[in-house]
């Protein structure tokens, strides 16, 4: 028989200080400082960086890593993407222990990005930077960032058609970038004899040593402030808080065994094979077996993930569901075991295991865990999101012979989430295991030879609840120039945004060219379904004849084409999946849905239909003199 866990809060002073080194107050300031410390690095980076991606979207993350002797445990994060999460720690404990430990000097600041040894791909190169105190190495201050471009056969990357890994890019194994301070000239040369859009990226690579410098002052700073055995004690302290909190949640669901499942659409081969992630949870007290068994072969093309996307993925979707108010460490990952088999979706293998689109198969599995779970948290469930990054990736050559490229910023990268006990879910964000900015129009514009048209809600697509899911947003962006196109949307054949605690379902989206061969670039598309036949349909579960959404429609496969040319003022449309919706969706408040329908979110007739609501009046020409019929509600609500 185990003696009872005794809670941090629990700890007598003297046993906190055997513990931690350190009384209370010193770990909780400590814990602190390095997360601040760690945020002022890459707050840095983004106001300095070159590359859109990095300046415009955030898609970066930092975070202060242990020394060896306490397994590299990622300590103190930023607010950066956290599809990163499960992977830095591990990525600093391989390229470090690959490399040697013994052989790093102050100053040296380590680099690689292989998808195999450290997770995410090819682009998000990660950066090492050791942080010695008295001859030894205190901890690491590790900085992960989206380059522009890698190489490989897609400029930006950006494509669901690569077979292996020779077309993925560049594969940089650990090495150093800066030896003592120093740039290390043959690795500058292997990657940038190798990339596209050199000019922006090296002034990049600049900056992220310059921010890992700085990240290593302040952490030097803190041990001269406060000793070392605070500091090490600190970094303990913040692990095991994040442990505790994931343990104390795991204990509240019931014991017993989960299963889940969802697909991906199709790769980028052809249409015949969906990819099944299979999960099989077994929940025994405070511990949790997370089974990838079952699942998919892996893709023939790069639509795969690796074991440790996986393991964030799960990481990233149990912690928003179960422990949110925590901070996120290594210790978040304590209390759970994940089995992955290899040569699976979730867990490729070079060389034909072709690792790009992980976060796809890491939205897919918390779409499983919002659905797994739904019954289960009852109230406290969350409805599914607009599922995926619908990732564009467009390139051309300008009028003066400039190659230019646009990647994962002029989509249908941001969407709708799901409704809660909380209220209805948010509209416009990026989808759940993301945490990226929204690229403005005005910078769009401003770089890259297109026009934001259209991002708009669009009516009657939200999951219909006590709380609304967000609805889908309709982005259109017409390109000014002749351009080649790749495009990524893997969630169209059934719903993400899945509806809890009695809500219901999000509508499915789709993607369309208008003007595909060529428009006048002042063309402004409409949004009525009556538009849709004239267009070139390039994803959705659509009617075949109107080319409109269709949930009983038939599926149009995005890499018919694998690479989409069109003409000057072409418009490429982005219309999201809806968010879901919780609750019963005929306790929403009347008046709640009254301010829907003069809000545009829903007709009359859905707000009869789906809510059992009768509103009067005419919300286009009178918005404001909408009423509320309650006598006719009330019988239809009966």
């Amino acid at each position: 028989m185990t003696s009872p866990e005794i809670l941090l809060r629990d700890l007598t002073d003297e046993q906190f200080l055997a513990r931690y080194d350190c009384d209370r107050f010193t770990a909780t300031v400590l814990s602190n400082r390095l997360r601040y410390s760690v945020q002022h690095v890459v707050t840095g980076l983004l106001h300095r960086a070159f590359s859109p991606i990095i300046a415009l979207c955030y898609d970066f993350a930092a975070c202060i890593c242990a020394p060896p002797e306490q397994n590299y445990a990622m300590s103190a994060v930023t607010n950066g993407l956290s599809v990163f999460l499960g992977t830095m720690s591990d990525a600093v404990r391989v390229a470090v222990e690959e490399y040697g430990a013994d052989r790093l000097v102050p100053g040296d600041l380590l680099v690689c990005n292989d998808v195999y040894r450290i997770g995410n791909h090819y682009n998000d190169v990660c950066f090492i930077r050791p942080v010695f105190h008295d001859g030894r190495i205190a901890g690491f201050m590790a900085l992960r960032a989206h380059q522009l471009d890698i190489g490989g056969m897609v400029p930006g990357g950006f494509s669901a058609s690569k077979h292996n890994i020779y077309e993925d890019g560049l594969v940089i194994s650990p090495r150093l970038l800066y030896h003592a301070g120093e740039p290390v000239r043959e690795t500058f040369s292997l990657i940038f004899d190798n990339v596209r859009g050199a000019e922006l990226m090296l002034p990049d690579f600049k900056t992220i040593h310059g921010c890992c410098s700085l990240g290593e002052e302040l952490i030097q700073e803190t041990i001269d402030r406060y000793g070392l055995d605070a500091y090490l004690g600190s970094l303990r302290y913040s692990c095991d808080a994040s442990a505790e909190s994931m343990r104390r949640a795991l204990a509240e669901l019931p014991d017993g065994d989960y299963e889940g499942s969802g697909s991906l659409d199709a790769d980028g081969v052809d249409d015949s094979e969906e990819y099944t992630v299979q999960l099989s949870l077994r929940k025994r007290g405070t511990r949790l077996e997370v089974d990838f068994s079952g699942s998919s072969r892996q893709a023939r093309t790069c639509i795969n993930a690796g074991p440790l996307d996986a393991k964030t993925a799960i990481g990233v979707g149990l912690k928003m569901l179960l422990a949110p108010a925590s901070e996120f460490t290594s210790g978040t990952f304590r209390d759970f075991d994940v089995v992955i088999p290899p040569g699976s979706i979730a867990s490729a293998l070079p060389p034909d295991g072709a690792v790009f689109c992980y976060y796809e198969v890491q939205a897919l599995i918390v779409t499983i865990l919002l659905r797994m779970f739904g019954p289960v948290l009852g109230e406290d469930a969350l409805g599914g999101d607009f599922g995926a990054a619908y990732v564009h990736n467009a390139n051309g050559v300008g009028p003066d012979g400039t190659p230019w490229f646009c990647s994962a910023m002029a989509g249908g990268e941001h969407g709708p989430r799901g409704g809660s006990k909380e209220g209805d879910g948010d509209g416009c964000s990026c989808s759940y295991i993301f945490n990226l900015m929204s690229p403005s129009t005005e910078s769009l514009e401003a770089d890259f030879p297109l026009r934001i048209m259209r991002r708009e809600f669009v009516t009657d697509t939200a999951g219909p609840g006590t709380h609304r899911g967000g609805a889908a947003i309709a982005k259109d962006i017409l390109y000014t120039q002749a351009a080649d196109h790749q495009t990524v949307p893997l969630r169209f054949r059934k719903p993400s945004g899945v509806g809890v605690h009695g809500g219901r379902d999000g509508a499915l989206g789709g993607v369309w060219i208008f003007g595909k061969d060529g428009a006048q670039p002042d063309t402004l598309v409409g949004l009525g379904s009556s538009v849709y036949a004239d267009a070139t349909a390039v994803a959705g579960t659509l009617d075949p004849k109107t080319q409109a959404p269709d949930p009983d429609g038939t599926y149009f496969y995005f890499g018919k084409t694998p690479v989409w040319s069109t003409g000057t003022g072409a418009t490429w449309r982005y219309l999201t999946n809806g968010g879901g919706g919780w609750g019963d969706p005929f306790a929403r408040d009347p008046e709640q849905v009254k301010r829907d329908v003069r809000d545009g979110y829903v007709t009359v007739a859905a707000a009869e239909r789906d809510f059992g609501v009768v509103v009067k009046g005419d919300p286009h020409w009178d918005p404001e003199g909408l009423t509320v019929d309650a006598a006719a509600t009330a019988r239809l609500r009966q």
